[in-house]
């Protein structure tokens, strides 16, 4: 089952001088599956990410997620909908510091006001399995880069979605966390049947995707599959991107 379709989607920013940032991309993701979205930087990577998870609205073309169009949803409708079924991990965490891990992982159970039995309840379980139960008590501040992006995707999965984005998440982290959180949401991806999308610089997170997509000046420039070895596909992800020209340590701190 398609979980996700992309027919004719274009964007273009308008301005003095209007600049096209992606061209006519087709491509799906099915159920359970984890694709990778790779180019250099400025090739229209999270403008990709963010018009598929309606943070912003394409030119023209059509998003379905689930069947559904996020981008004729009304407002409350698309809040909705993105609580509901859409998981989204970033670079930068995103975690309230004001908040204990347990809270910031139970926010988006807390807007539904689901009871706090069933809140603990599931709190538990997504900390056992990311391995945080020791640091649910602390303040964001006193926890390592690691755990904070593991409780970002504990956040992100409390609700189970159908569909987890995440954007560079492991950006800002050194290669033992990166490796840990790529590890993570490959088994939730393998265990629950999430279906992902991961925009990344870097190919090592890369080859734990079934597949990845490249991007190209905002078209679609090749794809690739894992197969059943992960370190040829790791050394796939790499002479790809050395065609496009784009490094594969290219980790700008300018993201489009």
């Amino acid at each position: 089952m398609e979980m996700l379709s992309v027919r004719q989607l274009n964007k273009i920013y308008e301005g003095k001088v209007p600049s096209r940032a992606l061209t006519d991309i087709n491509m799906s993701i099915e159920q359970g599956e984890f694709v990778g979205i790779m180019g250099p930087s400025g090739s229209g990577k999270t403008t990709l990410l963010n018009l598929v998870a309606a943070i912003d609205a394409p030119t023209s073309g059509e998003v379905l997620i689930n069947g559904s169009n996020p981008h004729k949803l009304s407002k409350r409708e698309l809040a909705l909908f993105r609580r509901k079924q859409l998981g989204f991990v970033f670079q930068d965490f995103n975690l309230l510091n004001t908040l204990t891990v347990e809270e910031n992982i139970v926010l988006p159970l807390t807007l539904d006001g689901v009871s706090v039995k069933h809140m603990e309840e599931k709190v538990v379980a997504i900390a056992k399995t990311l391995g945080i139960e020791a640091i649910l008590k602390k303040r964001t501040y006193e926890i390592s880069g690691g755990q904070a992006q593991r409780t970002a995707i504990a956040r992100a999965m409390i609700h189970s979605p159908k569909f987890l984005f995440a954007d560079e998440p492991t950006g800002n982290l050194d290669s033992k966390s990166a490796k840990a959180v790529m590890e993570t949401l490959n088994e939730i991806n393998r265990n629950e049947g999430t279906a992902m999308m991961l925009v990344t610089h870097d190919a090592l997170a890369a080859s734990y995707c079934h597949r990845v997509i490249f991007i190209k000046d905002g078209q679609l420039f090749n794809e690739i599959y894992c197969g059943n070895s992960r370190q040829a596909f790791f050394q796939k992800i790499i002479d790809v991107l050395s065609l496009l020209g784009g490094n594969a340590h290219d980790l700008s701190s300018i993201r489009v």
